[in-house]
């Protein structure tokens, strides 16, 4: 009988210190032993924001903490592993590079092969450790840095149907909540605020919203925000604009998802759309996107919470995925601020790949 794999996963791409342990199974979803993440939100909060050189010795005093509890609670040996699956980019360099080092030495000490994993990917494949997913599907990738709509047809090879040409809309929620005077990281408690108040109190921009195809733009907005904030004189409107952000937020994507369909359907007959990233756990924008697939006979995919936020479940499933297909990294692989998802060359590498 063929040996399950057995994948130790780290992330460090940005504030989150994560490792899992991840095995695969003959069931229709992986084992997932652990999945230990660290946040850094203490140390941020008074910045407004990441600050890079703290996040980064943050992740170089936990890593060898986390990884050893990941290992613990899997009840696994790290020589029991069979490959290290790690975050090499996009994100922070110095945060990255923390990650990436980590799991280099590891890899030579223990003489296993080195997974070399974009995030992106990890959270594109993420529905995967809870459903047995099928390629082709639609992913809209939403998350503090990043979002865009993909076609995901298998593993490395995604072709991007639109994207954001400013800001993320994972950014255009911290940003609200941070001129709403919600300490950092304010995105999760825009949809706390929302509840308080009247969402058609303020009437707020939606940026290409008719043009563009399902390109996406928040900036026009993130400014509209900006600009109705300094007008506001007490805690009830602060609870109406946050409502009447979201709800354009919804507005927007509702749309959006809608022409990505439309693209989506040209050269694929699956109709599932997988949302992922931090701001899928958003309930309101899943009922909202739930609600379109319904209506256009799709099935909707959510990771549950805890996988749409950074994690490490998702680099050790991305790196089943490539282990099975033996696409290994050599050591001297680089971290990567910038790595578009859809540049596919960069992504099957190895003596596995047949060209």
């Amino acid at each position: 009988m063929k040996k399950k794999a057995l994948i130790l996963g780290i992330e460090t791409s940005c504030d989150e210190t994560a490792a899992a342990i991840l095995e695969e199974s003959t069931e229709t979803v992986p084992n997932l032993l652990s999945n230990i993440v660290s946040s850094q939100e203490e140390i941020h909060k008074n910045f407004g924001g990441v600050v890079p050189e703290l996040a980064a010795r943050s992740h170089i005093d936990k890593i060898d903490l986390i990884v050893n509890a990941a290992l613990k609670k899997s009840k696994k040996k790290l020589t029991d592993i069979d490959a290290i699956a790690v975050t090499s980019g996009p994100g922070l360099i110095v945060c990255l590079s923390v990650g990436l080092n980590f799991a280099k030495a590891l890899a030579m000490t223990l003489e296993k092969p080195l997974i070399t994993v974009n995030h992106l990917e990890g959270h594109a494949l993420s529905p995967k450790l809870i459903t047995d997913l099928k390629y082709p599907y639609l992913l809209l990738l939403i998350s503090g840095g990043h979002s865009q709509y993909l076609a995901v047809k298998k593993l490395g090879k995604y072709k991007r149907l639109g994207t954001t040409i400013d800001d993320a809309v994972g950014e255009a929620f911290d940003k609200t909540a941070k001129l709403l005077g919600i300490k950092f990281p304010g995105g999760p408690f825009i949809e706390k605020y929302a509840k308080k108040g009247d969402e058609n109190r303020f009437d707020l921009p939606k940026p290409i919203f008719n043009k563009g195809g399902c390109n996406l733009s928040f900036a026009g907005l993130k400014t509209a925000v900006l600009l109705t904030s300094k007008k506001i004189k007490n805690q009830k409107e602060k609870y109406h604009l946050a409502a009447s952000f979201q709800k354009t937020i919804n507005e927007i994507l509702y749309t959006k998802t809608k022409v990505a369909m439309l693209e989506f359907s040209k050269n694929n007959n699956n109709k599932i759309l997988v949302i992922a990233g931090g701001v899928a756990s958003n309930l309101t924008i899943r009922k909202n996107l739930i609600k379109l697939a319904e209506e256009k006979k799709y099935t909707s995919i959510f990771p549950p919470p805890n996988l749409c936020s950074d994690n490490a479940a998702m680099i050790a499933w991305a790196g089943i995925e490539r282990y099975k297909m033996n696409l290994i990294d050599n050591l001297d692989f680089p971290s990567k601020a910038r790595w578009p998802l859809d540049s596919s060359a960069p992504f099957l590498k190895g003596p596995g790949l047949k060209i």
